[in-house]
């Protein structure tokens, strides 16, 4: 059994499932990756501006959210970080359709101000830290449901630093845990989503670093309006394909399919 030590357990009920606070308590229920919380609270503001409909954002882990459709979550509408998700659930009958490929999402190494973890596109200084005692806690999403986990432990795998690097893991519920593990300086270090670290909200003074994106499998990031989704929820899905989405998916990093 691996060494992974897990967040404490109340620390991870409070974001297991975040509610957007600009968009609780009105409109359907939109179930979204972590991923894309910045990024999305922007484009459902900009949606509420053009049409005067609002929706209700839950931001979490794309497995933990395919589970709990699964098991009947009053959801109208999955953007998972993994599109395997989204396809397992077409597979059981519980979507429209097959949904659409919105976006590919890329993977950020992220350390906070006064770090002793140095930050270069090779992650070159992870070994060394680890060897020299400099690198005690390192965060990422936990990759048994959270999409961005998974491809933070290929990564790690193609570093062959996987074993080494196990003892000194904390796992985020989801994503975005793991980047407020790095943000409030409670890890040295992280791999998270790029989009996460894109936000004028997150402290000006962190340091990152894009991985390569050759070094995991891609973030395809897919959505789809599920059996009960109302007009509401479809005029959503279809605003996320215009222009004007495409653009601010584009300005949080998510690069865009050039087909589906």
């Amino acid at each position: 059994m691996s060494a992974l030590r897990l967040i404490p357990l109340f620390l991870a009920a409070l974001v297991v499932l975040a509610v957007s606070p600009v968009q609780a308590g009105r409109g359907p229920l939109i179930a979204a990756a972590s991923s894309l919380r910045f990024a999305l609270e922007e484009l459902a503001q900009d949606f509420q501006t053009q049409t005067g409909e609002s929706v209700t954002l839950v931001f979490g882990a794309s497995g933990n959210f395919s589970r709990q459709i699964r098991q009947g979550a009053p959801f109208q509408m999955f953007l998972s970080a993994d599109e395997t998700y989204v396809q397992d659930l077409v597979s059981a009958g519980l979507t429209r359709d097959a949904g659409r490929l919105y976006a590919y999402g890329r993977l950020a190494l992220v350390v906070p101000a006064g770090s002793a973890l140095r930050v270069d596109r090779d992650l070159a200084d992870l070994r060394p830290a680890l060897r020299d005692g400099r690198l005690q806690r390192f965060a990422i999403a936990n990759p048994a449901h959270a999409p961005y986990g998974l491809r933070a432990r290929e990564v790690l795998q193609h570093l062959d630093l996987w074993q080494d690097i196990q003892p000194r893991l904390v796992l985020g519920e989801n994503v975005g845990q793991a980047a407020q593990f790095v943000f409030s300086g409670n890890a040295q270090g992280g791999l998270v989503a790029y989009a996460l670290v894109l936000s004028p909200t997150v402290p000006a003074d962190i340091s990152y670093a894009l991985v390569p994106g050759d070094w995991h499998a891609p973030l395809g990031q897919r959505m789809v309006l599920l059996k009960d989704a109302g007009d509401v929820a479809a005029a959503f899905y279809a605003y996320l394909q215009t222009p004007a989405a495409v653009d601010i998916f584009a300005r949080y990093g998510f690069s865009l399919p050039e087909g589906d």
